[in-house]
């Protein structure tokens, strides 16, 4: 049977090489099903045993096993029973085979005990190979009831004299501590023992299950890590282990602690750094350039190691040094300029991940001067290298390009000559990425970035591509100074390209004739030709605009006013064709009935205040329309005219019920030194008329940071019908404390007669208590733009920095993360930071906002998540003061 299975195997093979001459692919297990095989098993249970084929039998077992077929109960007990008959057999390599094949089946807790002998019987086995190898099994099949049986054996095991029996011990330790822990931490004084081992791999074993049972013990772990860094330990393996250990006892301490003594086990890692050992020096250089808020102090002994690694002759050598320092280059990119000659180098390597690491930490290093030698090098070592690398490659540039923006022209002449080279799509989505990103930073090359794009899309073969460069065009194109250059460009792709693009090149050309009056003939004749398209979409696009902009007059045109673009409201306009639709009107629909929003068109990337508010804390148009009107309200009123400019109106919070008989709403208004509460007062009682309606505020928390000195009634509050009673507070303008008031409705209530519908002279006092009514420390900060982040932030003062670190918990992503912090602190993103790329680990926010008084903040928000989904946050702020910056960390702890 053997010979016929051979022969077998032999004729495929043969067959399989007529078919394809190299048969790399061809794997001996092709085509092999488990029937079969359970079949083939029964030669497991033959008085004279094959032990070669029961070999060939078990490795088509767990072949199946890998490949992810599973056994039914009945089959793994019949395969089970079979291979315990193997015991039986004298054959060394066999009997591995068993071990493995038991293992993988995994008897249940009835059948264990069935081979339990057996493998105890080769625990004691003169054979060494046999002795480690049931030591693992037993370990993996057996459950805590069965575990004190073996525990002595396993006790004597861990201080064998043979390495691998030893080994074995301990790494089945390990694994028990999740069935039996209390068992295996009575090993304590073996394991021990076995530290000092001269066998390197029992070393690490031992050292590995050690640090396992001491785990949850803090001061446990600490004593250990201070033996493990005075024993003599010569293993390479063991000292990488005993590196990772120290780092995670020093995780969060800093360069200098409270009594100013320097870091805790820094010598040990600095003393690893010359070690023997390529592998021990390398783990310390990690150890060391991941220490919590690294100083260059502390980097350049780190730095000098990977600076002599640069220049092995090793490629792996190579590799994880450029790698090291790329990261290193994130945070301190001065400390690497000893390296930029060596990195120089490498930018030719043959291994192309080394370069392109080379490439891409010189980028970050590099100064302005030697930009243009960099691009050079990088020209010619583009074509070599696969558009992953290129990508990375192209996100340096576009660092580069925000740290020194005097040289835009370089860099986007270098964009555009790669830009019409070869590439993917996710190549070249992050080139054009990379030049919008530019326009948005530096306004003087927005005229040679649009031309580049313009000249891009005349051959790109991506609709996604074309489509948002279209769609850019039309935003900035009107906006130049010479705008008739891209009517061309747009109006090609009209004619040569898919229906998608066609339809975006319509939409461009529309904004054209909008923004541009001058244009607007030249427009209209082109829309024209567009009406006579096979697409339905482009004629209807072509259609609308051409409806739109056929007025000889742009102030025909209804509710617009010049240079400035029109916006329906998404949901008036849904609202109103669900109307139409239910309505089976046969008229025409009428869209000069839906709502406009209008938005100035301001440079691309910046914002005004009111598109603030809407786009990025999330504020409706109507909702700010009511804080506007409230806030002209207020400021018209003589009370109030001495408390100056209002800072910030927050929205209104409601403080009744929603089905209660009388709806109160209260809006505060932010003065320098000021602060007023309107409460919006409504009454839904027919049979009654409310007059003299005041709120009194009464201080629950911060009584001695308010002081109210005005209150004006309502005088009268019919049904339906809103009125405003107001409660003037001043404050103290040196501090932003958190506040709590305890609200009541008081007002004087008259019946209405129903038949006359005329109020009782006579009424009567009247109370209502109302939700308590805070003011948090947010409410005297607003969002508000900055266009040059990192200038700013360079003005400000560094001893107004307050730096600190903050976990933040489990999260779905870092995008969810940032906007958690975000609506926390409601400031206002910059530099499109608020966008997370997808998949990213770490990432960094730039915030931006006033406190009342106009006292800027700025905040650096570093982010971090691990596998697990927990995010860390490094949260760096300064302010004119170092009391706004301590308030700012006060908001983030106790949200």
């Amino acid at each position: 049977m053997g010979d016929t299975n051979q022969s077998k195997i032999s004729d495929v093979g043969k067959k399989r090489d007529e078919d394809d001459e190299d048969a790399l692919d061809f794997s001996p297990f092709w085509g092999i099903e488990k029937g079969a095989v359970l079949q083939e098993a029964r030669c497991f249970n033959d008085s004279q045993l094959d032990a070669r084929r029961c070999q060939q039998v078990i490795t088509k077992l767990l072949y199946l096993c890998n490949q992810g077929d599973t056994f039914t109960k009945t089959e793994a007990t019949e395969v089970f029973f079979a291979v315990t008959k193997l015991f039986q057999s004298k054959d060394s390599n066999l009997r591995r085979m068993v071990y493995l094949i038991i293992k993988e089946i995994c008897p249940s807790a009835d059948e264990v005990i069935i081979v339990t002998s057996s493998l105890m019987k080769d625990m004691n086995s003169p054979i060494d190979l046999y002795r480690a190898n049931a030591i693992r099994v037993l370990c993996n099949i057996t459950d805590s009831g069965l575990l004190g049986q073996i525990e002595r054996y396993l006790k004597q095991a861990v201080v064998d004299k043979n390495a691998v029996v030893s080994s074995a011990a301990l790494v089945s330790g390990i694994h028990l501590l999740e069935v039996n822990s209390d068992i295996v931490r009575r090993w304590n004084n073996e394991v021990q023992e076995t530290i000092s081992s001269k066998n390197p791999v029992v070393q690490f074993h031992a050292m590995g299950l050690l640090h396992k049972i001491r785990q949850n013990d803090r001061l446990a772990i600490n004593k250990l890590v201070s033996q493990l860094t005075r024993n003599n330990v010569r293993s390479p393996l063991a000292q990488s282990l005993i590196i990772r250990y120290v780092s995670k006892v020093i995780s969060k301490s800093t360069a200098t602690d409270s009594e100013g003594a320097a870091r805790p086990f820094f010598d040990y890692l600095e003393s690893c750094l010359r070690n023997k050992s390529e592998m021990v020096i390398f783990e310390a250089v990690r150890a060391i350039i991941n220490l919590n808020q690294v100083t260059p102090r502390e980097l350049q002994p780190a730095i000098t190691v990977l600076q002599l690694f640069l220049s092995s002759s090793k490629p792996i050598l190579r590799f994880a040094a450029i790698r090291a320092l790329n990261k290193v280059a994130m945070l301190h990119p001065a400390a690497l300029t000893s390296c930029n000659l060596e990195m120089e180098g490498l930018i030719s390597d043959n291994n192309r991940s080394i370069a392109t690491l080379a490439i891409t930490t010189l980028l970050k290093t590099g100064n302005e001067s030697s930009i243009d030698r960099l691009l050079k090098q990088i020209t010619s070592f583009m074509a070599d290298i696969q558009d992953e690398f290129k990508v990375v490659v192209v996100e340096a540039i576009r660092s580069l390009s925000l740290k020194f923006p005097q040289k835009h022209r370089v860099l986007m002449n270098f964009l555009s000559s790669i830009l019409r080279e070869e590439g993917g799509f996710e190549y070249k989505k992050s080139i054009v990425e990379c030049i919008l990103s530019i326009i948005q930073e530096i306004p003087e090359a927005k005229d040679a970035g649009l031309a580049q794009l313009s000249e891009f899309i005349e051959d790109c073969e991506y609709t996604y591509l074309s489509s948002q460069i279209l769609h850019i065009l039309g935003e900035q194109g009107p906006l130049t100074s010479d705008p008739s250059k891209y009517i061309r460009y747009i109006y090609n792709r009209v004619i040569l390209e898919n229906a998608t693009v066609r339809a975006s090149a319509v939409s461009a050309l529309a904004k054209f004739g909008l923004l541009c009056p001058f244009l607007l003939p030249h427009i209209l004749q082109l829309l024209r030709r567009c009406l006579y398209d096979n697409d339905d979409e482009v004629r209807d696009r072509a259609a609308f605009c051409l409806s739109s902009l056929r007025k000889e007059s742009l102030g025909d045109i209804p509710n617009y006013e010049a240079g400035k673009s029109i916006t329906y409201s998404v949901a008036s306009l849904e609202k109103a064709l669900y109307n139409y639709l239910d309505a089976s009107n046969e008229l025409a629909f009428d869209v000069s009935a839906i709502e406009l929003n209008e938005h100035s068109p301001v440079a691309f990337g910046y914002e005004t205040p009111a598109q603030v508010i809407q786009n990025h804390i999330g504020t409706s148009p109507t909702v700010e329309e009511e804080i506007l009107d409230s806030q002209e309200f207020v400021m018209n009123m003589s009370e109030f005219v001495q408390f100056g400019p209002i800072f910030k109106s927050c929205s209104a919070i409601e403080l009744t019920e929603a089905e209660t008989e009388y709806k109160i709403t209260c809006t505060k208004h932010i003065f320098e030194k000021y602060m007023v509460f309107q409460f919006r007062c409504t009454n839904t009682i027919e049979e009654q008329i409310l007059e003299d309606v005041s709120v009194l505020m009464d201080a629950v928390e911060g009584e001695d940071s308010y002081t109210q000195i005005a209150s004006l009634k309502l005088k009268n509050m019919p049904l339906r019908t809103s009125g405003s009673t107001f409660v003037a507070f001043k404050r103290d303008a040196d501090t932003f404390r958190s506040a709590k008031f305890a609200c009541t409705l008081r007002f004087t209530c008259k019946e209405v007669d129903p038949a006359s519908g005329q109020a009782e002279e006579d009424g009567y006092e009247d109370e209502y208590n109302l939700e308590d009514l805070e003011v948090s420390s947010l409410d005297f900060v607003k969002a508000y733009p900055v266009t040059h982040f990192r200038t700013v932030w360079d003005t400000l003062p560094v001893e107004a920095e307050r730096v600190d670190d903050y976990g933040l918990g489990i999260q779905k992503s870092l995008h969810e993360a940032v906007d958690a912090v975000m609506s926390t602190l409601g400031m206002l993103p910059c530099e499109g930071t608020d966008v997370v790329p997808p998949g990213a680990r770490s990432h960094t926010t730039l915030l931006s906002g006033l406190f009342v008084g106009d006292i800027p903040v700025l905040i650096q928000m570093k982010l971090g998540i691990d596998s697990s989904g927990d995010v860390a946050m490094q949260l760096a702020v300064r302010a004119d003061n170092i009391a706004i910056s301590e308030l700012v960390h006060v908001l983030v702890s106790d949200a």
